[in-house]
């Protein structure tokens, strides 16, 4: 889309060219009929950034836009509560940027998403050909003191795939090279961090190396462990999730076998990246 100008009358006390003439901020039509602001080419002057958002917000009304989104990184913050000021609200933040969004359409109620609602993690069921779990004790966290041993576990970053944030995470923690076999289950809780819900997912993994090599910031320990001695305790007798995980995962190495998810790379659509669909084969 082009840029939007029309000139107006500049704020009073405006002593710069940049004030002589203001424009219709700089913005983008998205797919649902709203407005995304160009931030690179905000005014850098406080008045005169007021001064365009106001007059363009009146004219994208006028002409029937519904939301209007503004993304300011940390070099604009100053303009953070000009926003607010004209009815802009939070939307979600970042580490380099906050992001806020207004609804303009008063005869139609707002369609503006909710900012994420959850955060998801994953857990790895390691057991090498011994019949040996890998296991890690916690320097923080629930688990941590004491002497308990448990899954590697951790979060999925942004952008990436559960079974490869599994891989990542034991990779991490302990060295140990692993390629994925399915997902075996997952949990779903609500309220954790900052409010949000979260998603576990329980993967089985293939170890492809022996050799732990501990990350000390978040380990205290970790090595490969019985199966029967890791199952033997006592922690798992009162947390009948972590027990009911633990009986899934040595399901999949029984007979006949627990099936879990297994993972296939699809296209999801022409010029679209691959996705990865998760099934029961």
């Amino acid at each position: 889309m082009a840029m939007l100008m029309e000139g107006i009358a500049a704020p009073a006390g405006a002593n710069n060219r940049e004030a002589e003439t203001v424009l219709i901020l700089k913005a983008t039509e998205d797919k649902f009929g709203g407005m995304i602001i160009d931030s690179p080419s905000l005014p850098r002057d406080t008045s005169v950034f007021l001064h365009s958002l106001q007059h363009s917000l009146v004219k994208w009304k006028a002409q029937g836009k519904r939301g209007v989104w503004l993304k300011l990184p940390l070099n604009q913050s100053e303009l953070v509560h000009l926003a607010i000021q004209e009815g802009f609200k939070y939307h979600h933040a970042e580490s380099t940027y906050v992001m806020l969004v207004i609804w303009l359409a008063d005869d139609v109620p707002s369609t503006i998403p909710a900012n994420a609602s959850h955060q998801v993690g994953v857990g790895a069921f390691v057991l090498n050909s011994k019949g040996e779990i890998l296991a890690v004790q916690e320097k923080s966290g629930v688990f941590q003191g004491g002497s308990i041993w448990k899954m590697p576990t951790g979060s999925v970053n942004q952008g990436e795939d559960i079974f490869a944030g599994a891989i990542r995470e034991v990779k991490e923690e302990t060295g140990i090279d692993t390629e994925f076999v399915q997902v075996v289950g997952f949990r779903q809780a609500h309220k954790v961090a900052f409010e949000k819900s979260d998603i576990f997912f329980l993967c089985v993994l293939r170890p492809l190396t022996s050799g732990i090599t501990v990350q000390d910031t978040e380990l205290t320990a970790a090595k490969w462990m019985p199966l029967a001695e890791f199952s033997a305790q006592d922690y798992l007798k009162q947390r009948k999730m972590l027990k009911k995980m633990l009986d899934v995962c040595i399901a999949t190495t029984e007979e006949p076998a627990y099936q879990g998810f297994k993972m296939e790379d699809m296209q999801a659509g022409t010029g679209r990246r691959p996705q990865n669909f998760y099934y029961n084969a």
